[in-house]
């Protein structure tokens, strides 16, 4: 026929089209979900309110919308009232260190001058003397001592304690050569040394330590605790004379005796320097020993800070915990541990 041709063509390519040429599928209406309301509020709730009165002689109260506002006029001010943050503090220097400043700069030149003077002294005074005489030196000094322990001892009404200190400077003067040996000390007599004073003797009758002072030679103190130091080292000079109130003596004295402090304290004073705050925990370290050493005075106990304990993971390789295995790993587990067992 005229006007008509025709065009071969293959299979898929006729399916294609007529797959193209097909209607598509409506997808079906899903239905929509109901979402509830929710009101919240920061504001405190009110868990039993008390039902209001109906208004008397049958009057209508407000409208609900003028409720409704005074309501949210409350839920504001209580939203802004919980929304507050209230901190309380103290500003100044504590009550126990008034002049903190002037102590902080002196501690900070004490530091300075020990690291440059005092500390290589001392562990010169460590290395090069043998400990033998190190020991005997400080033996002399703690037996130089020995008095104003044993008068305050007594002055506290401890005479067992005060004569067991005299015994120890009777035999380490005499059979101790002057104190350099501490024979009264050995396991034989068994006097040990006891150290006291006239702060102790002012603490242990009710006196406060006061305000908290760093001296540059002294170091960290109170003013209680200084009065008492310049009474027990003007003893021996005012009960004997001579050759204790000789400049001589006195710097001596004081050489060794700050020397071996020095030696004594040195593992503290390392981890004082490496704290957050050398200086505060100096004073509080201080102000904590003072204070145990009147209360044992006194038979008063104060319970040392509780270390704290860090949880430790537990080991690689250490077994998991027998509830936490399921069924078959509890199984395998229970036959590995029997015998025989891989």
């Amino acid at each position: 026929m005229p006007g008509l041709s025709l065009f071969a063509a293959p299979p898929q390519l006729l399916n294609a089209a007529l797959l193209a040429m097909a209607p598509l599928p409506v997808p079906a209406p899903v239905p929509a979900l109901s979402v509830a309301p929710i009101s919240w509020s920061l504001a405190a709730q009110d868990t039993d309110p008390q039902p209001s009165a109906p208004p008397a002689g049958g009057e209508e109260g407000p409208p609900e919308g003028d409720n409704q506002g005074d309501a949210d006029a409350g839920d504001a001010d209580a939203d802004e009232q919980g929304n507050e943050i209230i901190i309380e503090g103290s500003y100044g220097p504590p009550a126990i260190d008034p002049v903190e400043k002037l102590n902080a700069e002196s501690y900070r030149i004490s530091q300075a001058v020990d690291q440059a003077l005092v500390e290589p002294l001392a562990y010169a005074y460590r290395d090069g003397l043998p400990e033998p005489i190190r020991d005997g030196l400080g033996n002399v000094v703690r037996n130089l001592g020995e008095p104003s322990n044993a008068l305050n001892f007594l002055l506290q009404g401890k005479v067992g304690k005060a004569l067991g200190t005299l015994g120890r400077l009777a035999i380490n003067s005499t059979i101790g050569i002057g104190g350099l040996i501490d024979v009264a000390g050995k396991p034989g007599i068994g006097l040990p040394y006891r150290r006291n004073g006239f702060a102790n003797t002012l603490g242990y009758y009710g006196v406060g330590p006061g305000p908290y002072l760093y001296l540059p030679i002294t170091g960290p103190t109170t003013v209680r605790d200084q009065i008492g130091i310049t009474l027990d080292q003007a003893l021996l000079p005012f009960l004997f004379g001579k050759p204790f109130n000789k400049p001589a003596y006195a710097v001596s004295y004081f050489a060794i005796n700050g020397l071996d402090s020095r030696l004594r304290d040195d593992p503290e004073l390392a981890d004082i320097r490496d704290s957050d705050d050398p200086y505060a925990m100096r004073r509080e370290t201080y102000l904590a020993r003072r204070a145990r050493e009147i209360a044992e005075l006194k038979g008063e106990v104060i319970p040392e800070p509780a270390a704290e304990v860090e949880d430790t993971p537990p080991a690689p390789d250490e077994t998991p915990p027998f509830s936490s295995l399921t069924l078959p790993e509890r199984v395998q587990l229970t036959a590995s541990d029997a015998p025989g067992g891989r």
